[in-house]
């Protein structure tokens, strides 16, 4: 029984639809039907029904999509919001369709995901990249600074593309950097793919929109309970064209969107809205006592904290364990934990992240900790030095356009060759998705020796047309 399809019609309609008989002569093939031909096909399949013909009529009669997007846009504080079932990476295509013409610059923090990048090249937008400040102390990541985007206005960017908060759970000093863009009438969008429980709160950051951004792309099955690739992108009227945004959000998306996932949209809304601090609350709570059960067995500080960074700029239910402090390999702690049947989000040699959720239980932080304790133990040594991982430390040198490139001739050269030669795939370790090279970019000795390493390490080294890396695509 749910409590919450009384305040949310997506969901409402979604659970009507398994309580009504049916006989569709539409899509979606399987009719709810195909149990009937294979067990585990119709396990996988039959509860799922689109929103057209399924969670309204094939010609939306009942309008419950535009009413849950507008409950959505009263909750995040905008003028305009839209579900999408293609990710934040949609979300993000969308809103960049909507910003400009080919050729026009926008301005991007170099920790953005893949998919903005993507986005670029499809809207032949040019970026001018903005690189993050590193803190001294823990190699990580701490944000775009206002005097880095400012060098950026001489370059009139028709926007601003920020990452927020950055997969390491730390985020820029915004409210700053957006008043100071919107003194030039410019736009800021936040990819907020990470921070979908910011601003439901008083412990936890502030969402974009709470902070006069002017549009917010958040994902519903990151840190919140929504179905994979649910999103939900928010915007205000102000510096940006809505007609253009819709017709941008619907050029990029589906014509045939599930109902699931748009329905756990307006569940996970509902959610946040009657219950989130309740729910926020012990999830905080869960998140200090295992951070503090695990440390007390140690005596390097071995997780991120929010005293570490200045007040408000991380995210306190994120947990960073610094394998460095150990002097031990965040990847072999990572295939150790995979030997007992815990998998953590991501894993780099000195660095792994555990994703908790409103969905966790005190048991479930029990049976980490259970399993973690003994094993940083076992691999416990001398610490070493914190070093900033690729995908934040390289500073890209462009050759020629992103777009150029992508559709430029290639060859494939092997990887001592490629030294100066100019990349034509967009190469990343993922996670976190963030690219050490992308297309138009320069390939250096140390990405092509930082790459290797990474890979050696045991990180997964994405994009890249040969996954060996033994050969490069590159321009001709």
């Amino acid at each position: 029984m749910s409590e919450l399809r009384d305040s949310a019609p997506l969901l409402d309609a979604y659970l009507s639809y398994f309580e009504t008989q049916h006989t569709p002569f539409t899509i979606p093939g399987h009719k709810q039907q195909a149990g009937r031909l294979d067990l585990g096909l119709g396990q996988v399949v039959d509860i799922d029904t689109p929103l057209y013909g399924g969670l309204d009529e094939i010609k939306l009669t009942h309008q419950v999509l535009h009413k849950a997007e507008e409950l959505a846009a009263k909750a995040w504080q905008g003028d305009w919001a839209r579900f999408s079932t293609g990710g934040s990476t949609h979300a993000n295509q969308a809103v960049i369709f909507a910003l400009g013409r080919p050729g026009d610059r926008v301005a991007v923090s170099r920790t953005a995901h893949r998919s903005v990048l993507s986005a670029l090249v499809l809207a032949g937008l040019e970026p001018i990249w903005m690189m993050p400040e590193i803190d001294e102390t823990t190699g990580v990541p701490i944000g775009i600074s206002l005097s880095e985007f400012e060098k950026t206005l001489a370059s009139n960017p028709i926007a601003v593309l920020l990452t927020e908060p950055g997969y390491l759970g730390t985020i820029s000093d915004l409210p700053p950097l957006i008043a100071r863009a919107h003194e030039f009438g410019i736009p800021v969008i936040l990819d907020a793919a990470w921070g979908g429980h910011f601003g439901f709160h008083p412990e936890l950051p502030q969402h974009a929109m709470q902070l006069e951004a002017d549009a917010l792309i958040t994902s519903m099955h990151k840190t919140l309970p929504g179905y994979s690739a649910s999103a939900l992108l928010v915007a205000r009227m102000q510096f940006l064209n809505i007609d253009r945004l819709e017709q941008s959000f619907e050029t990029t998306h589906t014509t045939s969107p599930a109902g699931a996932p748009l329905a756990s949209i307006d569940g996970c809304r509902a959610l946040l809205v009657s219950r989130g601090e309740e729910l926020l609350s012990s999830l905080i709570e869960q998140v200090n006592f295992f951070k503090a059960r695990v440390q007390r067995e140690f005596s390097q500080t071995i997780f991120l904290n929010a005293s570490d960074f200045p007040t408000g700029r991380f995210d306190p239910v994120k947990i960073v364990l610094r394998a460095n402090q150990l002097g031990a390999s965040g990847v072999e702690i990572e295939q150790a934990l995979i030997t007992q049947g815990i998998r953590v989000e991501m894993a780099d040699r000195d660095t792994l992240v555990f994703l908790a959720t409103l969905a966790d239980t005190p048991n479930d932080f029990e049976v980490l900790a259970s399993a973690l304790i003994p094993i940083l133990k076992a691999v416990e040594s001398q610490p070493r030095q914190s070093a900033t991982a690729l995908s934040w430390s390289v500073v890209p040198k462009i050759a020629i356009s992103m777009r150029e490139a992508y559709f430029a001739q290639t060859e494939m050269v092997p990887w001592a060759d490629a030294v100066g030669r100019i990349s034509a795939d967009l190469i990343a370790p993922y996670p976190p998705g963030v690219a050490v090279v992308a297309p138009g970019e320069v390939l250096t000795e140390a990405i092509i020796t930082g790459l290797l390493t990474s890979k050696a390490a045991g990180v997964r080294i994405a994009y890249a047309t040969d996954a060996t890396l033994e050969h490069y695509r590159v321009v001709q």
